[in-house]
C-alpha cells in the first residue's frame, strides 16, 4: 500500500503523519504517477500551519513533484505509460509515493533534465519565470532587489535575473548565505541586521532606487521594500514567509512615488493549458541554456517530512530542498 504524508489538524510541523492510503484508480481526467522527487517549498508551510486553509481535513502538504506515469484513466491523451513528467498542483498532496494528477497540470520531463531537478522547476523555477518575464518584464540594465537572495526561489531569481542583463541587488540573513548569492549573480548583497537595505539600495541606484522589488518574506519586509523603490516602481510580494502583510494605507504609495504592488500566484499564470505548457518551455530553456544552475542542498525520506519542514522554518537553508519517496 502507498503512503503519504497526511495532516488531520493544522499547526507545526509535528502535525504531519506517514500514513499508508488507498488510490483509487484515475479518474478519466487523471494520471496515476509514481513519484521520484518531491519539491519542498515554502507555501507548504502554509498549508501545514493553517495559514491557507484547506478545503477539508485530514489533507495533504506539498504542492510539486516528478514522476513515473503507471495508470491512465479513459479519455487521457498525450501521455502514455512509463513516461517522465512533472507538475505543480493547487491542492496540497505531492508528499506522498504515488497520485492521481490532473492530466491538464502534467508537463513531460525533457531527456536532459534530472527528476530532481524538474520537481524543483516546477514550483520554484516557474514561479521565477511568471515574477521575471510576465508579472514584471526584466530588461537589461534595470535594478532588481531579491529578498532572500541564498533561498530556493532567491537563488534563481539572482541568477536568471542576471542572465536578463539586470543589476540584482540580494538581500541575505548572514555573510555564509552572502558569499552564495554573489555566486548566484547578485552583483550587490546586503545583510539583514548590518546593512541599512532601503539606504544602501538607495546608494546603489545612484539615489533612484529600485525598478521592482521581489519580496517573499511578507510582513518583515513590507514597508523596507516599498522604500526600496523608484518612482512609480514595482512591489512584487509573491510570499509570506514572516507571516502576512498587515493591511496598508494606499497613501502610503502616493507618498514614495506612485508606487505599485502586486499580489501574485503562479496558479493564476498558468490557469491555461497553453500557458502552462509555454512556461515551463521557457523553464526548461534556461536550465538548458545555462542561466539557471539548480542546487539541491538537501534531500529527504519522505519519513523525514517533519525533519524537511523544520530545517526549512530555520532559515538556515539554501537553494531547494527535496524529497526522494524510494
Amino acid at each position: 500500500m502507498p503512503r503519504a504524508i497526511r495532516i488531520h489538524d493544522v499547526g507545526g510541523p509535528e502535525v504531519m503523519r506517514l500514513e499508508d492510503v488507498d488510490i483509487e484508480p484515475p479518474s478519466t481526467s487523471e494520471v496515476q504517477v509514481l513519484h521520484t522527487a518531491i519539491g519542498v517549498n515554502f507555501i507548504d508551510v502554509y498549508d501545514r500551519s493553517g495559514l491557507y486553509p484547506q478545503k477539508q481535513l485530514p489533507g495533504g502538504v506539498g504542492r510539486e513533484a516528478a514522476g513515473i506515469v503507471i495508470a491512465l484513466g479513459k479519455g487521457v491523451r498525450g501521455f502514455r505509460k512509463g513516461d517522465r513528467v512533472a507538475y505543480v498542483h493547487g491542492i496540497p498532496g505531492s508528499y506522498c509515493e504515488v497520485r492521481n494528477v490532473p492530466a491538464d497540470r502534467l508537463v513531460k520531463i525533457p531527456a536532459a533534465v534530472s527528476d530532481e531537478q524538474a520537481a524543483v522547476l516546477m514550483l520554484k523555477g516557474m514561479t521565477a519565470c511568471y515574477l521575471l518575464r510576465h508579472t514584471y518584464r526584466v530588461k537589461r540594465g534595470d535594478i532588481i532587489v531579491v529578498h532572500a537572495a541564498a533561498g530556493g526561489v532567491g537563488s534563481l531569481l539572482s541568477q536568471w535575473g542576471r542572465a536578463l542583463g539586470a543589476v540584482v541587488i540580494g538581500i541575505v540573513g548572514s555573510d555564509d548565505k552572502a558569499a552564495l548569492a554573489r555566486k548566484n549573480g547578485c552583483k550587490h548583497v546586503l545583510v539583514r541586521g548590518r546593512d541599512e537595505i532601503a539606504a544602501a539600495v538607495r546608494k546603489l541606484s545612484k539615489g533612484q532606487g529600485a525598478h521592482v522589488v521581489y519580496d517573499g518574506i511578507g510582513k518583515d519586509t513590507f514597508t523596507e521594500s516599498l522604500d526600496c523603490l523608484r518612482k512609480r516602481g514595482l512591489m512584487v510580494s509573491y510570499g509570506n514567509a514572516s507571516g502576512p502583510v498587515p493591511p496598508f494605507s494606499v497613501a502610503e504609495l502616493v507618498k514614495r512615488g506612485s508606487l505599485y504592488v502586486t499580489r501574485p500566484t503562479l496558479y493564476d499564470y498558468t490557469v491555461e493549458r497553453r500557458d502552462l505548457d509555454s512556461m515551463a518551455r521557457e523553464t526548461f530553456a534556461a536550465l538548458k541554456k545555462k542561466w539557471l544552475k539548480l542546487q539541491v542542498t538537501r534531500r529527504y525520506k519522505l519519513a523525514d517530512a517533519v525533519q524537511a519542514h523544520r530545517d526549512l522554518e530555520s532559515r538556515k537553508t539554501t537553494g531547494a530542498l527535496v524529497i526522494l519517496p524510494a
